[in-house]
């Protein structure tokens, strides 16, 4: 910077002394102006001399000052040095002092961290939170946080809790605690709690969420006679009430949530289990029309059995009847053809449907089977695009599997049984007619003889 300042004054000395020259209009105007100029330069060297030695002294005394500094800070560093050696000698003795003064004392540490821990585990999910929130918090801490020996108060307060706990686990409590429904709303209800296993609502069974600690509802409730069972405890004051219990505190509950519905059985054999339970449909409709006609129909034989000398023809012994009637006059051989003509003509009436609903009470396991087929193939399918590491997608064509020849065989059985009642009224029916054609024809015969 000196340097500069040096150069740049040169360069103004320099410009001075040549304007002045320029001006100079004679040798003698030339010499006064040079002696000025000495004398200025002469000035101003001094001014330059004097500012070199104040900066001088300027530069020594910053320098002493940070020799001074340098002396005190490592003077200070030794003395932190051996302050800090003191300080680890004197915390080794007093670590010694008070493993010496706390004895056996020590190992209650960890025996109560240990404690607290399995408390926080156990009371963090137990249902009895529901009823006391926040009664966790302190064994949280002191299974986490704690880093000293516990005082009695927090052994106290340990104590109260596990014994809270044993105690609320044989108690039948009704208490009121907010739920939170399936849609996300939110009602102050009033809640069950049989002992640390269940929780009953007027939903039914409750579950615990011990990480947002809120009470809802199960996404969906077991099977009926269990939340009867929960709805009649709800609403019991006094007595002994059976009741369903989940000894799994919650477990065994779950497990039966995820089990399929009847609905979800039923649509898991797909398009054939619908043909299968249309076929079920239009044979046990059938089964019941021929039911009642042939049902009326019987009932009209038999009173036209009562009074055969007056035929009607709203039934088909009446019918036959009217044609015995019509051909008295005929020999044996003809009236029997006309007979049995008349017969052959009221069978299809009769008969008709008797062999649909055999039918379809044939043809229901055939598509059961299909079904079975059907379902083990996609099955196969599935194994060769993602192997068998998770059962639960091939989940969906073994129930397709089982559940379609389960589905045939239930409704075989009730359309063979069907099946047989309306044979059965049938050919009561078509017996009788035979058996009064026969016996008209018999006295015919008689007749013609006498």
């Amino acid at each position: 910077m000196k340097n500069l300042f040096k150069i740049a004054l040169a360069a103004t000395s320099v410009a001075i002394f040549t304007s002045s020259v320029q001006a100079a209009t004679s040798l003698e105007d030339l010499l006064q102006e040079v002696k000025a100029n000495r004398v200025s330069e002469a000035k101003l060297n001094k001014e330059r001399e004097a500012e070199f030695l104040a900066a001088r002294a300027d530069k020594q005394a910053l320098l002493n000052k940070a020799k001074s500094d340098r002396t005190a800070e490592k003077a200070r560093g030794d003395r932190l040095a051996k302050q800090f050696a003191d300080n680890e000698t004197k915390l080794s003795e007093k670590e010694q002092e008070l493993k010496t003064a706390t004895g056996t004392l020590g190992e209650m540490f960890g025996v109560v961290r240990q404690a607290s821990a399995e408390a926080y585990g156990r009371i963090s999910t137990s249902i009895v939170s529901a009823q006391y929130p926040g009664r966790a918090s302190f064994l949280q801490r002191m299974s986490e946080e704690s880093k000293g020996l516990p005082n009695i108060q927090e052994l106290e307060d340990l104590w109260i809790a596990l014994q809270t706990e044993m105690t609320e686990s044989g108690k039948i409590a009704r208490f009121q605690t907010e739920v939170i429904s399936l849609d996300g709303g939110k009602s102050v209800q009033d809640v069950v709690r049989v002992g640390t296993f269940n929780l009953i609502g007027k939903d039914g069974y409750l579950k615990f969420d011990d990480k947002e600690q809120q009470v809802q509802p199960l996404g969906r409730q077991p099977d009926g006679y269990m939340v009867d069972s929960a709805e009649n405890m709800l609403e019991a004051t006094s007595g002994v009430q059976p009741f369903y219990v989940d000894p799994s505190q919650g477990a065994i509950l779950g497990l039966l949530t995820a089990k399929a519905t009847f609905m979800e059985r039923y649509h898991a054999g797909g398009v054939v289990g619908y043909i299968i339970t249309a076929m079920l449909a239009l044979g046990a409709l059938i089964a019941a029309y021929k039911i009642i006609t042939l049902t009326l129909i019987g009932g009209k034989i038999k009173s036209q059995l009562k009074n055969t000398s007056n035929p009607s023809s709203t039934n088909p012994l009446g019918r036959i009847l009217k044609v015995y009637q019509e051909n008295k006059s005929a020999d044996v051989e003809n009236l029997e053809l006309k007979l049995d003509e008349a017969i052959l003509r009221e069978l299809p009436s009769i008969e008709s449907g008797v062999n649909i609903i055999k039918i379809f009470s044939a043809i229901a396991p055939l598509l059961g089977l299909l079904g079975t087929v059907l379902g083990m193939i996609a099955t196969f399918q599935q194994i060769t695009l993602f192997g068998t590491g998770d059962p639960r997608i091939m989940a969906g064509s073994i129930s397709m599997a089982l559940v379609t020849t389960a589905q045939g065989i239930i409704a075989a059985l009730p359309l063979i049984l069907m099946h047989s009642v309306v044979a059965a009224r049938s050919k009561s029916i078509v017996h009788i007619l035979d058996e009064q054609t026969a016996g008209i024809i018999a006295a015919h015969a008689e007749s013609e003889k006498a």
